[in-house]
């Protein structure tokens, strides 16, 4: 069970970044749109698969490794782990590195691959 704290962090971090549900992201996928799309979970984790067309990038080293991405601060980025918590903290992390254009997927993997059945 999270601690108190660590909920209030979630609640303070969900206010300062931007989420997309799912059916967004597929928007943008199947418009064409340019972006970036960076999968922040574990490699044990990403062998469950990945979203087509995603870099993986482990939440420990994202700060570290994003420019292997974009270094363009302007760049639109989607950022998912499993279930979302990580990838708002990681678009948080870019968010204070100076990254003006970046989302989170709400509900992570497990939200993609649920809205795929639909």
């Amino acid at each position: 069970m999270a601690l108190p704290e660590f909920k209030k962090l979630m609640e303070e971090v969900k206010r300062e970044v931007r989420e997309i549900p799912s059916d967004t992201l597929r928007q943008m996928k199947s418009s064409g749109e340019d972006f970036s799309l960076i999968d922040v979970r574990e490699p044990n984790e990403t062998q469950q698969g990945i979203i087509p067309g995603a870099t993986v990038i482990p939440r420990g080293i994202l700060e570290m490794n994003v420019d292997n991405v974009t270094a363009d601060k302007d760049r639109k980025i989607v950022l998912y782990c499993a279930g979302g918590t990580r990838s708002a903290l990681a678009a948080q992390s870019l968010q204070h590195l100076g990254y003006r254009n970046v989302f989170s997927l709400a509900g992570g993997y497990g939200a993609w691959k649920q809205s795929e059945s639909r």
